[in-house]
């Protein structure tokens, strides 16, 4: 009985000498390492993933919004129930999921009227009933919640307006996307004159698309009666926005200037 016993220990002990060794890699390669520590809550925030969270995660993040957000804020979501919005800002912006603007501009809820749309591109006010939902977006937080601003951000790396320069097939999938953008087809003539017989990386296409987008999209909302009749008469102002994904940062369009400044030094 004695011997059994032994050699049960005997094997016990091996048992996670082995696990590890395997965990590790060959015999040959294998360093003396430290036990892992158990990692903590700080550091599993610290992993940064661009992978989307699946319905679970949100359907958990909602019931901790619940408790957390929502509770701390319940005034504020009480009083908005009972007496309306009244944002004071319509921003327009692309529909890319990197572009936040809750978060860019860290608002509350009832603070901003967003309008998103691939592209964060504006049809003329000639289309507007072609493109009626978004048509019906601008007049109503212009004419109806009577905005003080609009704020037309674009960003870097836009899909819709590498699109531009594409081929985009006839295939049923793919016709609303064919049509939509054509409403920035003049962006890219604009674009490709100014460019002329020069030179230019895609880098540089990109971001010379992307802010002259913005530029056009501005002169688009002005051909809606609601918006040009507030903007003559001093009631609403227009602003054009470039968010850079990578750094964080934001431009603003200078219209004197006609180019776009850091948003640091934006004087009212």
């Amino acid at each position: 009985m004695k011997k059994i016993v032994a050699l049960l220990l005997g094997i016990l002990l091996i048992i996670p000498v082995v696990s590890l060794s395997g965990c590790i890699g060959t015999e040959e390669n294998a360093q003396p390492q430290e036990s892992p520590a158990k990692p903590t809550t700080k550091n599993r925030q610290e992993v940064v993933s661009v992978e989307g969270k699946d319905l679970k995660t949100l359907i958990k993040n909602y019931k901790e919004y619940r408790k957390d957000y929502y509770e701390k804020n319940k005034d504020l979501f009480t009083k908005l129930a009972e007496e309306g919005q009244k944002p004071k800002v319509l921003f327009i912006t692309c529909s890319d999921s990197r572009v936040v603007p809750s978060i860019i501009t860290k608002s509350d809820p009832g603070d901003l009227f967003v309008l998103r749309v691939i592209g964060n591109f504006v049809p003329p006010y000639e289309s507007a009933l072609e493109y009626s939902g978004v048509a019906s977006a601008i007049e109503y937080a212009v004419s109806v919640l009577e905005v003080d601003h609009i704020i037309v951000c674009g960003h870097s790396q836009c899909g819709a307006c590498k699109a531009l320069y594409q081929d985009i097939p006839e295939d049923p999938e793919m016709m609303a996307i064919k049509k939509w953008l054509k409403v920035a087809e003049p962006v890219k003539e604009y674009v490709l004159k100014e460019i002329g017989n020069k030179t230019v990386d895609k880098e540089e296409l990109a971001e010379l698309t992307e802010k002259t987008s913005i530029k056009f999209q501005i002169k688009n909302l002005m051909t809606y009666p609601g918006v040009k009749r507030r903007v003559e008469n001093g009631e609403l102002s227009i602003h054009g926005w470039y968010f850079n994904i990578g750094t964080g940062e934001i431009e603003y369009y200078d219209q004197e200037k006609d180019n776009f400044i850091p948003l640091e030094l934006y004087k009212d």
